[in-house]
């Protein structure tokens, strides 16, 4: 056995290795930005008050997600490639970076799937949604998205790996069922329902889009015809009270003292009458005026998702569903030659979406960029 182990052991170290400094050049700077960007974000919501919402503490597990993949797989990966996708070290190793490459890389997706649903819920029903409070439902959502990447990749570190006539030189997932099967969980599954929530949700903020505009317009006429009403009310009065007067000499003329007196001691009830009913009206109309407003700060919290949704959806397909696609069907396909240069390839893009995230979900805040330019600038 020890000679076996020692035989083995010389001949990695005389194997002259064919060396990818591309993936140096791509892969150093990647794990950098990845640790960087969600470092950022991670600050950002816990040193800011005004970031600490509840959507944000989403942020924050898709960042650890995010981050730990850079710190705990990246390196060995971007190591095996520089070798020319030799593994140099032992199996155990192997399987504990296979194991925390599906957990980090579902929980990834899986954290996406769950601001989706969050989302959904801030626009479908957004009075029943609470921004400023984490609640139990987030921490559901939080600790069910963690529980389930487990789950998906615990059978690796158990043992699943172990097949025999293994190849000690190369670090994959042997069992071509799980491969399939962490694919349908971390995937095929998550995707339909991101795509389905971002659908229902695109179709929610245009609804309230339209139905706010039809409610302004139907608001400023029915404030139109009140404003010529109630200035055609003032004209009259104004000739009334001018035809009234004592110093005119019409009504000096035309009209007794009695006369005069009555209609001047009839005239202030009704202008006070009159007073009482805007008075009331004015009021009933900013009543409504503060629920519509309440109403509208409630939805347009989320209008600027509906700008952001075809970036979010573009660039996790456009990451991800290669990497999926290549895989399965080089498992189950047996006719398909796929090369080892697009099975690298599809991987590397998959990874890049842990570099995008931070991205997508913080640039488009005006609060997140000027916190990541406090942290940056070293400001109080």
């Amino acid at each position: 056995m020890f000679n076996k182990c020692s035989n083995f052991s010389s001949t990695l170290t005389l194997q002259k290795y064919d060396y990818n400094y591309f993936a140096l050049v791509l892969g150093v700077p990647l794990i950098l930005i990845i640790i960087l960007g969600n470092v950022l974000v991670c600050l950002s919501v816990l040193t800011e008050r005004s970031l600490k919402t509840a959507t944000n503490y989403f942020i924050i597990s898709l960042s650890v997600a995010d981050l730990l993949l850079a710190v705990l797989v990246l390196p060995l990966y971007v190591y095996s490639e520089f070798l020319g996708g030799t593994w140099t070290l032992s199996t155990y190793i192997c399987d504990a970076l296979m194991t925390m490459d599906v957990m980090l890389c579902t929980a990834s997706i899986l954290n996406l799937c769950a601001i989706s649903v969050d989302r959904y819920i801030a626009v479908v029903v957004p009075l029943k949604y609470n921004r400023n409070q984490f609640s139990l439902r987030q921490l559901v959502l939080i600790t069910a998205t963690w529980v389930l990447s487990l789950g998906v990749a615990s059978p690796v570190i158990f043992g699943l790996n172990q097949v025999p006539g293994r190849d000690p030189t190369v670090c994959k997932l042997e069992n071509d069922s799980f491969v399939v099967y962490s694919s349908v969980c971390s995937f095929f599954v998550p995707c339909p329902v991101m795509l389905f929530l971002y659908y229902w949700m695109f179709r929610g903020l245009r609804r309230w889009s339209s139905g706010r505009s039809r409610s302004q317009l139907t608001r400023g006429g029915k404030r139109s015809l009140s404003l010529r009403l109630s200035s055609a009310l003032q004209r009259e009065n104004a000739g009334v009270r001018a035809a009234l007067s004592p110093m005119s000499p019409s009504a000096v003329s035309m009209a007794s003292p009695t006369a005069t007196l009555g209609v001047e001691d009839k005239q202030p009830p009704r202008q006070g009458k009159s007073l009482k009913e805007n008075g009331l009206a004015h009021a009933k109309a900013n009543k409504r005026g503060r629920r519509n407003s309440k109403s509208s700060r409630v939805s347009g919290r989320e209008r600027k998702a509906m700008k952001v949704l075809p970036v979010v959806v573009g660039v996790f397909l456009a990451c991800w569903t290669p990497f999926f696609v290549v895989h399965v069907t080089n498992v189950l396909c047996v006719s398909c030659k796929i090369s080892p240069t697009l099975i690298s390839v599809v991987t590397w893009l998959g990874y890049v979406n842990s570099a995008v995230n931070p991205i997508i979900y913080t640039a488009f805040n005006a609060e997140f960029r000027n916190v990541f330019h406090k942290l940056l600038c070293c400001r109080a």
